[in-house]
């Protein structure tokens, strides 16, 4: 029998623990160096995703779980991400198994629901959508996904963690030219894809956990940006689903501890 986790968090990613060999360098770069034209791309990215008020986003998800006796077998999910800033954001995911969870942020009150375990929990953190994912990760140690992407601060983040910043080629992403940059630090490699032009946009990202056992990846396609998402008030309003039973944060984070690749904590993208 195949062993997965399963999260009520957003897309993506936890850091594990990595250490194997660094990253090498393309050509654009060299082994703990920094490469001007790759982070030139990345506060691109940052810069104009932090400037648009609405847009909703759609990741399909590919994540390894290492067996007891070594196979990586994959799961995935699709999510529907859609933010309108400075505070509101919904996410709804949808795992290949037909399950479905979801994240909601009205600006005054986070809440986290699993339809299939029936369950939800709701935390009060007024604020902006950065100080409420902060809180969600940070404090609460719940997972969320690719949130360092939504952060203004990213650059600044990624020269914090990463070592190696490299730009490898320029590459089409699903009929999109896109610029393709790496990024090694001492807990994992991580590769994104950024759409060229004048809406530098993520298509995809990659991660391989150096630390893990096995070294498992995770991976996110995006898809079906909407730069003028319909977002009105009612879309962040959140209502318990019927016969779900609500529960403390608590339990809710030692249920989800352990288990399948999450976003990013303590910054990294």
């Amino acid at each position: 029998m195949t062993t997965r986790m399963r999260s009520l968090s957003l897309t993506t990613i936890v850091l594990l623990l990595l250490a194997s060999a660094p990253l090498h360098a393309s050509e654009g770069g060299k082994i703990g160096s920094v490469d001007a034209q790759a982070m030139k791309v990345i506060e691109r990215m940052s810069a104009f995703l932090a400037g648009v008020q609405k847009f909703s986003v759609t990741i399909d998800i590919a994540y390894d779980i290492v067996q007891e006796w070594g196979q990586k077998i994959e799961f995935g999910e699709t999510r529907v991400v859609t933010v309108r800033r400075p505070d509101r954001i919904r996410v709804d995911g949808k795992d290949r198994d037909g399950s479905e969870s979801g994240l909601v942020f009205d600006g005054k009150d986070i809440a986290v629901f699993d339809l299939a375990e029936k369950v939800y929990g709701t935390v009060a953190k007024p604020g902006s959508i950065e100080s409420a994912m902060a809180y969600f990760v940070q404090d609460l140690g719940m997972r969320l996904p690719m949130a360092g992407v939504l952060s203004p601060d990213l650059p600044k983040v990624v020269a914090g963690w990463a070592h190696t910043v490299s730009y490898v080629e320029p590459a089409t992403i699903a009929g999109v030219p896109c610029d393709h940059v790496s990024l090694s630090g001492d807990w994992e490699d991580v590769q994104m894809w950024v759409a060229q032009g004048d809406k530098p946009l993520l298509q995809r990202m990659v991660i391989t956990y150096k630390r893990a056992e096995g070294q498992p990846q995770f991976s996110a396609q995006l898809r079906d940006w909407n730069l003028s998402a319909e977002a009105p008030d009612s879309l962040f309003a959140f209502s318990p689903p019927e016969g779900a039973a609500k529960i403390p944060f608590a339990p809710l984070l030692r249920e989800q501890q352990p288990g399948a690749p999450a976003a990013p904590q303590g910054g990294q993208p």
